[in-house]
């Protein structure tokens, strides 16, 4: 009786020590469960207009990026003095772009026209002219590219002209606006540089200060919407709904 009473609480400790130890497994995966959690919320952090990629990533990465980002300092500065002396010469000077070009093209030819004439009295080597010629690969990349977001346009305007989304469509006659105001103000050439400046400055600037561009954005946006939903409810449901239904929607036959 003594041998089958301590085998019984043998039996039940064991089976004590099974449940114990299915209860702390159970604790701590719940508790690493909830600490996954916790961890996802807090690396969870807002980025401005839904980023979810790194900046380099976002300007496609490569070369362009590392341009507009000033990985290399040498190339972006040489292409944004480029963009500027351009400016100056056709917007300040107001230099003709065939003019110069035709300039540049007889001083060029006529300095290695004379250098290889004066190798010939000199016994030196003639200068070497390299071959140029374009990839055909990057026109067609290029081309493609343009067709995408040109196609991509006409799909966005088609969707705001079929009075679908009002939001939208606010959105793009505010920022057509701003560009017509724009270009009443300054010429083409001059908006391109400006362009250009914006690309090399901003994005570099927002890499620097990210995190408080971003904390700004949110809150910003946060604003934005809450402003949002008044004008909605004060103004656009209103007007909406003294719009006829049909007026945005044939019905089909």
């Amino acid at each position: 009786m003594a041998e089958e009473h301590k085998h019984e609480e043998s039996i039940m400790e064991k089976i004590a020590e099974k449940i114990h130890g299915h209860d702390d497994s159970s604790s701590s995966s719940s508790d690493s469960d909830d600490d996954k959690k916790s961890a996802s919320l807090k690396t969870k952090i807002y980025r401005l207009f839904g980023r979810e990629q790194p900046l380099h990533k976002v300007f496609g990465g490569g070369k362009p990026a590392d341009i507009f980002l000033w990985r290399n300092k040498k190339v972006s500065g040489g292409v944004l003095g480029a963009a500027t002396v351009s400016w100056i010469l056709f917007e300040l000077l107001e230099y003709n772009l065939l003019t110069l070009f035709g300039h540049i093209s007889i001083l060029a030819l006529a300095v290695l026209f004379l250098w290889s004439s004066a190798t010939t009295f000199i016994h030196k080597s003639p200068p070497h002219i390299p071959e140029v010629h374009i990839p055909e690969e990057v026109v067609l990349q290029l081309a493609s590219g343009l067709r995408i977001e040109i196609n991509r346009g006409f799909t966005l305007l088609r969707d705001i002209a079929s009075g679908r989304d009002l939001k939208k469509f606010l959105l793009v006659i505010a920022g057509l606006w701003v560009l017509s105001k724009l270009g009443s103000s300054c010429n083409f050439l001059t908006l391109i540089y400006i362009a250009t400046v914006f690309l090399f400055t901003i994005p570099v600037l927002y890499e620097k200060y990210e995190d408080k561009v971003d904390d700004f954005g949110e809150k910003a946006m946060r604003e934005i919407k809450k402003q949002y939903v008044e004008f909605d409810v004060k103004v656009l449901s209103k007007v909406m709904s003294k719009i006829p239904k049909g007026a945005f929607y044939k019905k089909k036959d």
